[in-house]
């Protein structure tokens, strides 16, 4: 995945540059596939050809240049979620797993990376009924491991839009449903993290059809991904879709409660 994202991004930094693949292999003299290769991530590419591909093709920003750079350092590392193979679903861990920032929207239950494990337990119960229980508890784990990014080493940004009606389901039973709304309010105490409630009295809106989320990466030329979650969870990266989503998430930020008034919605809940 981190091999795929860096050819990706190396791919539209040579488009922006206006330059041919051909171009790029005569000036540094390597054989013609192996800008090809590179950008359909089927080789590997050193720190040192990343620097020397982005100074060719006017790349200054420092930010973008470190994170391009780290992820051919990394590229040869095993992914620590690459052990969970078995039970993801799409590359959206791997995706996520490099982000900086994040914008998520949820109808339906709590996001996954605010959720206790007594919650998850119980919706992944629900969502995939006949999952043996031993994939249900590496669910479980590879849920927990994801929370991480909020608390560890340059933690993710998460801005979440949370539908009213997420606060009032059951899910399992009482004391599930009260830890989740605890775990809730706390997550939102977190200086990384918004978390803002959209009433029921909002109405109709763009964001009805189900969860979405924007990953977002550093750099000015970096591309931000949308991941829509669903039976076949989709990521896309064409810039006018995101812009679209992120337009219609905006929208829909006028509308949900500030995060004072929905922090103070949630503790209401808490106390009955």
């Amino acid at each position: 995945m981190r091999r795929r994202r860096l050819g990706g991004e190396l791919k539209r930094c040579r488009e922006a540059a206006g330059l041919t693949q051909e171009a790029v292999s005569r000036h540094f003299e390597w054989h013609a596939a192996k800008v090809t290769r590179i950008e359909t991530a089927r080789v590997a590419v050193t720190p040192r050809d990343v620097r020397d591909l982005l100074t060719f093709y006017g790349v200054r920003d420092p930010a973008y240049r470190a994170s391009l750079t780290e992820l051919a350092g990394r590229g040869r590392d095993r992914a620590w979620w690459s052990e969970y193979r078995d039970v993801m679903r799409s590359n959206f861990i791997g995706l996520e797993a490099e982000a900086t920032g994040m914008l998520c929207w949820e109808p339906v239950v709590v996001p996954g990376l605010l959720q206790t494990e007594s919650y998850m337990r119980a919706v992944i119960r629900a969502t995939l009924p006949s999952e043996p229980r031993e994939a249900l508890e590496r669910r479980i784990a590879l849920r927990l491991r994801r929370q991480a990014r909020l608390t560890g080493h340059q933690p993710l940004g998460l801005r979440t839009i949370i539908d009213e009606s997420v606060l009032h389901r059951v899910v399992e039973d009482d004391d599930t449903t009260a830890g989740q709304l605890v775990r809730l309010r706390d997550a939102a105490a977190l200086p990384n993290v918004t978390v803002r409630i959209l009433p029921s009295a909002a109405g109709l809106h763009q964001l009805m059809p189900g969860a979405a989320t924007i990953l977002e990466y550093a750099g000015p030329q970096a591309r931000d991904i949308l991941y829509l979650e669903s039976f076949t969870d989709t990521c896309v990266d064409r810039p006018a879709v995101v812009a679209r989503f992120r337009a219609a998430f905006d929208e829909l930020s006028g509308r949900a409660l500030d995060e004072r008034r929905s922090v103070d919605l949630i503790d209401n809940l808490i106390k009955g």
